[in-house]
C-alpha cells in the first residue's frame, strides 16, 4: 500500500509539474501574441512536448488561456491579500508594489516565469468569460478596498481611480523596467512609490487646467471613422478579437469599403496607433504653445487626454494591441511612445526647475504617466457615472498630486 501511494504522490506531481510549466509557456505565449494569437504546436514547442501532449491537459486552447487568466488572476489575489495585512493605505500600497517588484526581480533572474497579461481578458469568448470578468471585479475591488471602505460614494470613486492607475502601472512596469539594470530595480521602486505617495505637484499647486481643443481630422478623407471604429472595438476586444468583419459591421459597410481606406488590418492598426500618438503630441505642443507655467503645461495636458479618453466618441488606442502587429511595426510605434513620454519628462524636469513641480524622477513618471492615460479609456463607464468635470479631476489627481492626497473630493 505504501509503495501504491508513493508511486500515486509521484504521479499527481509530475501531473502538477507538467500541467504548470505548460500554463507558463502558455502564459509567454500569450504576452507575445495575445491570446487568440497562441497556438497549441506553440506552447508545445516552448516546453518541449507534442501537440497531443498538451491537448491532454488542456483540451481546447480556449480552455489553456482561460486556465492561464485563472493564475494570473489568483496570482494577483494573493498579492493583495499579503498586502492588505498592512495597517495604513500607504503601507498597503507600498508593500503590493514590493511585491510585484520582488516578482519581477524574479523572473529577471530566471528563478520565476512571467505570469499572463490580462489584455485579453475581454476578448474571451462565453462560457469563460464571465466567471474571468467576475474574478477580474474582485481583483479590482480588493485593491479599492487597501484605501479603506466605508468613507462615502465620493471617496469610493476617488479610490476606485487610484486603483485603477496603481493595476495598470504595476502591468505596465514589466514594459520599461528592463531599461535598468537588475540592481537599479530598488531605486525605481522607490522613486515609483514617491510619486504614488506624493504625486508630482509643487507646493500650493492647484488644479486648474484650461481647456485644449484637441485635434483629431484624420488626413484621408472618409478614413476618420474607420479609425475611431477600429480604436474602441481594439481597445474593448484585443488585436485579435476586434476582426475586420467586426469593425466593418459596426460602420455598416461591407469589408470591401474597409480595405478601400486600408490594405490590411496590420495597416489599420498601425494607423490608429499614430492617430493616437499624433493626439498626444498636438495636444502636447499645444499646451507648450499656449505658455504658463510648466505645472499649468502638464495639467492641460492630462485634462485635455483625460476628456478624450472618458468621451463616448473617441479614444486613444491601448498599448496591448502591439502584441499583434510585426516586430518591425511595433518597434516603431514602440519608439514613437518613448519619444512622448521623453516629452513629458522634459516638462516635469522643466516644472521641477521652475518650482512649481516637486523634485521626482522624471524618466519614473513618465512612464507611470504614459500607464495612467492608457489605462484611462477602461474607466468610461466609471467617468460617465459623474460630472466629467469630477471625473477627470479625480482621476488625474492619483498621480498630479499622489493616492493619498484627498483635495480632489472638493471639486
Amino acid at each position: 500500500m505504501g509503495d501504491a501511494r508513493t508511486e500515486e504522490t509521484t504521479s499527481t506531481r509530475r501531473f502538477r509539474e507538467k500541467r504548470e510549466a505548460i500554463l507558463a509557456a502558455a502564459a509567454e505565449a500569450i504576452n507575445e501574441q495575445s491570446a487568440k494569437g497562441m497556438t497549441f504546436a506553440d506552447v508545445a514547442r516552448r516546453v518541449g512536448l507534442n501537440t497531443t501532449s498538451v491537448t491532454y491537459y488542456f483540451k481546447r486552447k480556449e480552455d489553456l488561456a482561460a486556465a492561464a487568466f485563472e493564475h494570473t488572476l489568483d496570482y494577483l489575489l494573493a498579492m493583495l491579500e499579503e498586502a492588505a495585512t498592512e495597517a495604513t493605505p500607504v503601507e498597503r500600497i507600498e508593500r503590493l508594489v514590493t511585491i510585484n517588484m520582488a516578482r519581477l526581480l524574479r523572473i529577471d533572474r530566471g528563478e520565476e516565469r512571467p505570469i499572463a497579461v490580462l489584455s485579453d481578458l475581454r476578448a474571451m469568448d462565453e462560457p469563460v468569460r464571465g466567471p474571468l470578468m467576475a474574478r477580474w471585479r474582485e481583483v479590482f475591488r480588493r485593491t479599492r478596498a487597501l484605501w479603506g471602505d466605508g468613507r462615502g460614494r465620493a471617496a469610493t470613486d476617488l479610490a476606485g481611480a487610484r486603483a485603477h492607475v496603481l493595476l495598470e502601472n504595476l502591468f505596465w512596469l514589466p514594459v520599461w523596467l528592463p531599461r535598468y539594470e537588475a540592481d537599479q530595480h530598488p531605486r525605481v521602486m522607490e522613486r515609483l512609490i514617491d510619486i504614488f505617495r506624493h504625486g508630482v505637484a509643487g507646493p500650493g499647486a492647484t488644479w486648474t487646467p484650461r481647456a485644449i481643443a484637441v485635434p483629431h481630422d484624420d488626413a484621408v478623407p472618409g478614413r476618420e471613422a474607420f479609425l475611431l471604429a477600429a480604436t474602441r472595438l481594439i481597445n474593448e476586444l484585443g488585436y485579435r478579437g476586434a476582426s475586420v468583419q467586426r469593425i466593418a459591421s459596426e460602420l455598416n459597410v461591407t469589408k470591401g469599403s474597409f480595405y478601400h481606406h486600408l490594405d490590411a488590418k496590420d495597416d489599420l492598426v498601425a494607423a490608429c496607433y499614430r492617430r493616437s500618438f499624433d493626439t498626444i503630441a498636438a495636444t502636447q505642443q499645444a499646451a507648450d504653445a499656449r505658455g504658463g507655467s510648466y505645472w499649468q503645461r502638464l495639467s492641460d495636458t492630462i485634462a485635455a487626454l483625460l476628456e478624450v479618453q472618458f468621451s463616448e466618441r473617441e479614444s486613444l488606442l491601448r498599448t496591448t494591441a502591439l502584441s499583434g502587429l510585426p516586430a518591425g511595426e511595433r518597434h516603431l510605434m514602440v519608439d514613437r511612445s518613448n519619444r512622448i513620454a521623453r516629452r513629458f519628462a522634459g516638462t516635469m524636469m522643466d516644472g521641477i526647475a521652475e518650482g512649481t513641480m516637486r523634485p521626482v524622477d522624471s524618466l519614473v513618471a513618465s512612464q507611470a504617466m504614459m500607464a495612467f492615460l492608457n489605462a484611462a479609456f477602461d474607466m468610461r463607464k466609471w467617468a460617465w457615472s459623474m460630472p466629467r468635470e469630477r471625473a477627470v479631476a479625480y482621476y488625474a489627481s492619483a498621480l498630479m498630486f499622489g493616492m493619498f492626497d484627498d483635495r480632489a473630493l472638493e471639486i
